[in-house]
């Protein structure tokens, strides 16, 4: 990982550990990172969440242009991503056999799962305009911020 791009990750981990390290509210705490990704990170047109829901996703918070509301496991990049508890990283968005175009201008897209209690509780979905925007560095320093969410849904009151 180039000291730059890994420099910037761990910055941004550490600013989502601040934001939900003390916070129990998920949809508040998912808001926040979409927010502390989308405008942090260059070329990235959408940056949010979506939620496991009977055998569907549905849409939770995010920042960009309104998307898709609810996607079936194993449809697109998203519901991939969930039903095989894989991180998808997509170049090409228009080479992925069955992609769902939310926003016409997305080219490339990461999608990662989130797990509570060993189950996907959903997925934190990336897009950008650029084509392979998204790389293995990427891949590392979001898989981090992943880690740091699901510590926070750890602290949920009541649930």
């Amino acid at each position: 990982m180039n000291q730059n791009k890994k420099q910037q990750y761990a910055e941004l981990a550490a600013q989502a550990e601040a934001l939900v390290s003390s916070e129990t509210d998920v949809i508040a705490n998912m808001a926040n990172i979409s927010s502390l990704i989308y405008w942090a990170l260059a070329d990235v047109n959408w940056a949010g969440f979506y939620l496991h829901k009977e055998a569907q996703l549905v849409l939770g918070p995010f920042h960009g242009q309104p998307a898709c509301i609810r996607i079936p496991l194993g449809r697109g990049v998203c519901g991939t991503a969930a039903q095989d508890n894989q991180i998808q990283l997509i170049e090409d968005v228009h080479e992925f056999a069955g992609h769902i175009s939310c926003d016409a201008a997305s080219n490339s897209e990461i999608v990662l799962p989130i797990l509570k209690d060993g189950k996907v509780f959903g997925v934190l979905d990336l897009d950008s305009p650029l084509v392979a925007r998204f790389d293995e560095q990427d891949k590392v320093g979001l898989s981090k911020i992943v880690e740091v969410f699901e510590k926070s849904l750890n602290l949920e009151v009541g649930k």
